[in-house]
């Protein structure tokens, strides 16, 4: 079956950078967009980024544009996020999923990863 995991999180200070990982298997891998989505306790979950089949179309949040990228090497089976000038927020948990549509949205996302989390202190 499809399987996507990710890794990578942590904490961080305010103003760090971290990247993030998406691997996946079980299906064909440059078929499908892949998109981040985040969500912090008590929060609602959030797009955060996302990248097309091929990998030369991306999208990304207005409150991520300009520091978060996302990028991907199918021949890998992965996906990034490397997010610079990380801002204070407390913790929230990244996951990966993959979607037939792009720009992806949560309705049209296939398989989630179990996610992973990235805390940023003040």
């Amino acid at each position: 079956q499809v399987r996507l995991v990710e890794s990578g999180g942590g904490l961080v200070q305010a103003g760090d950078s971290l990247t993030l990982t998406c691997a996946a298997s079980g299906r064909t891998f440059d078929a499908y967009a892949i998109a981040w989505f985040r969500q912090a306790p008590g929060k609602e979950r959030e797009f955060v980024a996302a990248i097309s089949w091929s990998g030369n179309s991306t999208k990304s949040a207005d409150s991520v544009k300009g520091r978060f990228v996302i990028s991907r090497d199918n021949a890998k089976n992965m996906v990034w996020l490397q997010m610079i000038s990380l801002k204070p927020g407390g913790a929230a948990v990244y996951f990966c999923a993959d979607s037939k549509w792009y720009p992806p949205v949560g309705t049209t996302c296939d398989y989630w990863g179990q996610g992973t989390q990235v805390t940023v202190s003040s």
